[in-house]
């Protein structure tokens, strides 16, 4: 036996069971070590499991064996061996090694504990993100969060809708908000998108149905458990649909979204001891004005066209546990491009996707007059000429259309039941954390 250079995997930990009598490599991160007499037991980890390996003592000098049982854990090994049956109920196959590669050392003492058994608090773990990523939870709701946006792309391509990618810098306040990354642009100033609206508007007027999954910024000082200011959307828009045909496939999405995870993401959800559910379809579907009512019957005094604040929605969230629809809000609550109700201008054709107190999803249908569109810029009190090159696509035959953006990160966290919302971010970012 030996330290072999150019050693490379050709099996996962989970592709060796059963396979015994055939050479294989595994590779992975020493989890854990045992020396008894003559033979070391490691136990490697990888992405997709555990495997045993064993060393024996036999025919390899003792200088060289010492090496081995020194190993230091969480060092990145790959070994190649016969497969051999194990007594272990657990690991029935295990690798008897032939020639090993120490191909990462891992230097002690570590910032955490990778194998999870010792818990570490939140800022240590993303602090040290890649190895956090080795605890079998962290692991299990990044898989989760991957199966989740394969559903998605499958779903949409299916339903007829073109991936597309819009620009993140750009040159004008889209949406006429405050809350902007504002940088220089050669010069020139430019700031940093927080959301494609505009875009996957103007894209229906040729490609009909459109959706992206992209990264937008918002300039929010908050710091709570279910903010961030860079974060991942799915935003949709669709020629031709009303705000029902939104909200139905956002309803879809979710609902089957759910059931395809229940299958392809069992193990990682028993990682995490979590149950998910499929929702019932249709989603509860309440009005502001009841939701009002609702929030003003538990002595909470907002008044009608405020938006609901953290006690509000503690209140909605106490009395609906699961998914549910908010719509119809106050026409002034929502961005220009809304469309307003025909039959009372007061509300919007607007909807939010709540689950308990979070919103997850909001959207609704769009305004595609430009006279109307640009009352209401003038309404919000912005500057019609500051919105010229998306208005002109008004011109040019806009069909009515519809649509949603879903906060995939706040999705992600409560599907998995991870108390904080950084919790389903690789690097998260918020006012108070620039790195890893």
């Amino acid at each position: 036996m030996s330290e072999k250079r150019g050693l490379k995997r050709d099996h996962y930990s989970d592709e060796i069971e059963g396979k015994e009598g055939s050479v294989v490599s595994i590779a992975g991160w020493v989890e854990d070590v045992r020396s008894i007499g003559p033979i070391v037991f490691m136990t490697l980890r990888d992405v997709r499991g555990v495997a045993q390996a064993v060393f024996r003592k036999g025919g390899m000098p003792k200088e060289e064996f010492e090496r081995v049982r020194s190993i230091p854990r969480q060092s990145y090994l790959v070994v190649k061996g016969e497969v051999k049956s194990s007594r272990s109920k657990v690991l029935p196959s295990e690798v008897h090694v032939k020639e090993y590669l120490l191909a990462g050392r891992a230097l002690h003492p570590l910032p955490l504990d990778p194998t999870g058994r010792v818990e570490a608090g939140l800022d240590v773990r993303l602090d040290s993100r890649p190895l956090d990523l080795r605890i079998p939870k962290t692991r299990a709701t990044f898989a989760i969060r991957a199966a989740f946006m394969r559903f998605a792309r499958r779903m949409l391509e299916g339903r007829g809708f073109m991936e597309v990618n819009t620009a993140k810098l750009i040159g004008a306040a889209a949406e006429g908000g405050a809350e902007l990354f504002q940088l220089d642009y050669f010069g020139r100033p430019a700031f940093l998108a927080q959301s494609p609206q505009l875009y996957k508007e103007q894209l229906t007027l040729s490609l009909d149905r459109v959706y992206e999954i992209g990264t937008y910024f918002r300039a929010e000082r908050m710091h709570t458990t279910r903010h961030l200011n860079e974060f991942v959307s799915l935003d949709v828009e669709a020629a031709l649909w009303d705000k029902w045909d939104a909200m139905k496939l956002l309803e879809e999405l979710v609902s089957e979204g759910i059931s395809s995870l229940e299958k392809e993401a069992r193990s990682d959800f028993v990682e995490l001891g979590v149950r998910p559910s499929t929702p019932a379809r249709p989603f509860p579907t309440f009005t502001y004005s009841q939701a009002l009512e609702e929030v003003r019957a538990e002595g909470l005094k907002v008044e009608f066209g405020e938006d609901f604040d953290a006690d509000a929605l503690r209140v909605l969230g106490t009395k609906h546990k699961g998914y549910y629809f908010i719509i119809d809000w106050p026409t002034a609550l929502k961005p220009f491009y809304i469309k307003p109700k025909e039959d009372d201008a007061r509300f919007s054709e607007s909807f939010d996707l709540m689950y308990g107190s979070l919103e997850l999803a909001s959207g609704g249908e769009r305004i595609s007059e430009r006279p109307t569109l640009e009352a209401r810029l003038k309404e919000k009190g912005l500057k019609v000429e500051s919105f010229a090159d998306h208005l002109k696509a008004f011109d040019w035959g806009m069909p009515p259309h519809s649509g949603w953006g879903f906060g995939v990160d706040r999705f992600v966290a409560q599907v998995t039941q991870r108390g904080n919302i950084r919790e389903a971010v690789l690097y998260p970012r918020d006012a108070f954390r620039l790195t890893p």
